[in-house]
């Protein structure tokens, strides 16, 4: 079976380095920009770089946002990327607009006050939280790249990984049944997220599998 894996295009992603990793891992991606085009598809992925109300608005303007709350409703895979992790939230303290809520909880400002440098933006070592299928427990050296000046304050247990940010831990990803998100870019932190995006399609084949 050939995965069928949809890249959400509302024109706030880095839609080329995703299709690039996915591409040296033998996966193929096609663009979503339309709810049709998700018909056919076996997982979704939510890329996105910039600012939290213009990729709600975007997301509108194309009637993006019914089609992955059903699709998350459904409880289909779904991966985030960056701001695509903030929008699958409730809200955001950089927009007014209200996010996705596929995840409870709320996106916050990363606090000025601990002599860190805002936006955080740089290599960070993952801290492995709960269980997820992007991450094997033994890979202890998943060091990923980040670029972001908000992060996410979901429910302790759909945290998968944290990253240290001035001595607070801050939420790197997350997962609850299908769904998973990244606030770091995967595509551009090099051997680990080449392997985070392997166990991701290993993981998408093993559950087609199964429910096949």
């Amino acid at each position: 079976m050939t995965l069928s894996i949809g890249l959400i295009d509302y024109g706030m992603g880095n839609l080329h380095s995703v299709q690039q990793s996915f591409k040296r891992l033998g996966q193929p991606v096609t663009l979503v920009t339309k709810p049709e085009d998700s018909d056919c598809c076996d997982a979704l992925i939510l890329p996105g770089v910039g600012s939290f109300d213009p990729a709600i608005t975007n997301l509108k303007e194309k009637n993006l946002i019914p089609t992955i709350k059903d699709w998350a409703k459904a409880n289909k895979p779904l991966l985030g990327i960056c701001l695509g992790l903030q929008l699958m939230f409730e809200s955001s303290e950089e927009g007014s607009l209200s996010g996705l809520g596929i995840f409870k909880g709320q996106v916050n400002a990363l606090p000025k006050d601990l002599r860190e440098r805002v936006p955080h933006m740089g290599w960070a070592l993952l801290n492995h939280q709960n269980k997820s299928p992007l991450l094997n427990i033994t890979e202890t050296t998943s060091w990923t790249y980040f670029v972001h000046s908000f992060a996410a304050q979901p429910l302790k247990q759909d945290i998968a990984a944290t990253v240290n940010f001035g001595g607070q831990q801050i939420t790197a990803m997350v997962w609850k049944g299908r769904i998973g998100a990244c606030q770091f870019h995967p595509e551009k932190s090099g051997k680990a997220g080449h392997k985070l995006l392997s166990n991701w399609v290993n993981w998408l084949n093993l559950d087609a599998k199964k429910i096949s």
